[in-house]
């Protein structure tokens, strides 16, 4: 049965009781992982979008299952009364409905022994873990090498579609090169409102084309319909 506590720093973590990291990752894995679940989603009635399913998995699912692996798993913006993955740090930004940069920013600030790479990932795409295979290459390899072999001398990867549109939501990212954006940003003034292509300016990213229907997200309604996602409605905004 899965219960949660809350660490020293405010966060809250999910537990099934055996103490296991996420995806069965020992100590030494290369990479946490930052799954943003918060958001108004505004387009789809407010209602919360992890909760729709795609086969028999829910879309938060589809996202843990892309970050198996993980030595740290975080879950931002979880709505009220969802039940957590197993072995997940919660957190949400402040204030809330601040934006993605500043919901990536309390994921990271809860991870107390960061690994060198962060996956970050939307909890709206109904394929992620295949995205996530596709992004990485080599077998979904999360630690700078395999078949983008210049990845690990740059600042992290991320997808594009086929009109050459970035996807920073989904993104395996060099952790210390966030961070220090993060710190510059900050310095500057808030994080609240800013925009994930500002907070990428500067990092040298290599971007890997992803098919779409791969990496295609539910923003409205008719994503939803038209990637064959079940809408469930009885999650409100919280």
């Amino acid at each position: 049965m899965t219960g949660s506590l809350r660490t020293s720093d405010g966060a809250t973590i999910a537990s099934d009781g055996s103490g296991a990291a996420p995806g069965g990752a020992g100590p030494d894995a290369g990479f946490d992982a930052v799954l943003l679940a918060g958001g108004r989603a505004s387009r789809v009635d407010g209602v919360d979008k992890t909760a729709f399913t795609s086969g028999d998995a829910t879309l938060l699912d589809r996202a843990v299952e892309a970050s198996a692996g993980a030595r740290t798993l975080v879950v931002v913006g979880l709505r009220e009364g969802r039940v957590p993955p197993a072995g997940a740090l919660l957190t949400r930004e402040q204030p809330a409905w601040s934006g993605p940069v500043t919901a990536l920013a309390a994921g990271l600030d809860v991870v107390a022994r960061p690994a060198p790479w962060t996956l970050v990932l939307a909890c709206d795409l109904p394929r992620a873990p295949e995205a996530v295979r596709a992004l990485l290459g080599d077998g979904g390899r999360h630690d700078g090498a395999g078949k983008h072999g210049a990845r690990e001398r740059r600042d992290g990867v991320l997808a594009v579609d086929s009109g050459g549109r970035r996807q920073p939501l989904l993104g395996l990212y060099r952790t210390g090169a966030v961070r220090a954006r993060l710190e510059a940003l900050r310095a500057e003034d808030s994080l609240v409102g800013l925009s994930l292509r500002r907070l990428l300016d500067g990092l040298d990213l290599l971007e890997v084309p992803v098919p779409d229907e791969l990496s295609a997200d539910v923003d409205t309604v008719a994503d939803a319909d038209r990637l064959g996602v079940v809408r469930h409605e009885s999650h409100p905004t919280g």
